[in-house]
């Protein structure tokens, strides 16, 4: 958002200061969730009643899985910047070249070597690097004056500042979810090993369906903030409707098109007839209401376009994160299975994307002005 504003005022000397401070801060930050993480999964591990008898493959793995914190993290940062400055190709294609690898990655791991979940970890720290790497690489190819340079690379205090009043609600929310993931995780452990790996198969599933629908809503917060700034309005409500039809159409055809060849999506991760049954019992229940999902991630978005962090945040804090960790004790005291973790999901999808329509309808969340229709 702070991009785009100074990408549209054509203020080159602000933008080269924002982008390389927000390269410098996403290496910052990423290494030190890294160490932490790296440090703290035994203690997380126990935190969560992780089963014993998975519970050394478990550490391996959650420390695999943080080295690839500052590729995550830089990735988003620098394909958020890409996005502003009006390329949102690269980081589209930048995902998926990272994806076909990771897809490549956990059958030469787990089918040839037989290496496992560590495997999988293996194969998603090579992925998120890859499409780290080609999103940094691009920042340095601008033919521009602020384009991205190791010697420039340093964090500007003031800039620092403006971007946390916009990134600080953002943060948040993902530390809220996390927290409502863990809870999440502390009732899939108790099921047993066969859940455990079934819900880690399931999550790399979904991605499948989940990377679009995050696609267009990074697509949604920049063509917020640019038709605000040019106070194209009018514009800006039918471009939302055409980002949200194409976001259903395309979740639908993905939904049920997975669904329909789930045994074919769970064996790239697993062989293991058992878990491979557990994780489509689980898609049963989640992917035919996956559609929800286009509806929380473009209206959330394009609040934060429009400057309404705040708002947004509250909206999926109190839906996905509180109400989502209350109802999973009920549930689970009546349908104790994977099933009944996956029941959450859907739930807590309709009731976010409930409040994210009346908040979208009810308040003056879009400026008055707009211009003629171009």
């Amino acid at each position: 958002m702070i991009t785009a504003k100074y990408f549209g005022a054509k203020d080159k000397n602000s933008l080269k200061k924002t982008i390389h401070t927000a390269i410098a801060v996403s290496f910052s930050i990423g290494a030190v969730f890294m160490v932490i993480g790296l440090t703290a999964a035994p203690t997380l591990l126990k935190l969560l009643d992780t089963p014993q008898e998975i519970f050394d493959t478990a550490v391996v793995y959650i420390r695999i899985y943080f080295l690839s914190f500052i590729s995550i993290v830089s990735y988003n940062i620098g394909s958020g910047l890409l996005r502003a400055l009006g390329d949102s190709r690269s980081p589209v294609l930048h995902q998926l070249i990272g994806g076909i690898f990771n897809v490549i990655a956990n059958a030469f791991f787990i089918w040839i070597l037989g290496w496992g979940v560590q495997g999988a970890a293996i194969a998603t720290f090579i992925s998120q690097s890859i499409a780290a790497f080609l999103t940094i690489r691009r920042l340095t190819k601008l033919q521009e004056t602020y384009k991205l340079t190791a010697k420039e690379l340093k964090i500007d205090k003031s800039n620092l500042i403006e971007t946390l009043m916009v990134g600080i609600p953002a943060a948040i929310q993902a530390v809220a979810i996390t927290f409502s993931n863990l809870v999440v995780q502390y009732h899939i452990n108790s099921l047993g090993v066969d859940s455990v790996a079934a819900f880690t198969c399931y999550f790399k599933v979904e991605q499948m369906i989940y990377l679009p629908i995050m696609s267009l809503g990074q697509a949604a917060t920049v063509f917020t903030s640019q038709n605000i700034g040019a106070g194209q309005i009018n514009r800006l409500k039918k471009g939302l409707k055409q980002i949200l039809c194409v976001g259903l159409l395309i979740t639908l055809a993905l939904s049920f098109s997975t669904l329909s060849f789930s045994s074919l999506a769970f064996g790239l991760f697993t062989s293991q007839a058992e878990v491979v049954a557990v994780g489509q019992s689980i898609a049963s229940v989640t992917f035919p209401f996956f559609f929800l999902y286009v509806f929380i991630e473009v209206l959330t978005s394009s609040f934060r376009g429009a400057g309404h962090a705040v708002a947004s945040m509250v909206i999926v804090i109190c839906n996905i994160c509180v109400i989502r960790s209350i109802l999973l004790f009920p549930i689970m005291r009546h349908y104790f299975s994977a099933q009944g973790v996956a029941m959450v999901y859907p739930i807590t999808w309709a009731g976010c994307a409930l409040c994210l329509w009346l908040f979208y309808f009810i308040s003056d969340w879009l400026p008055k002005e707009s211009r003629p229709y171009e």
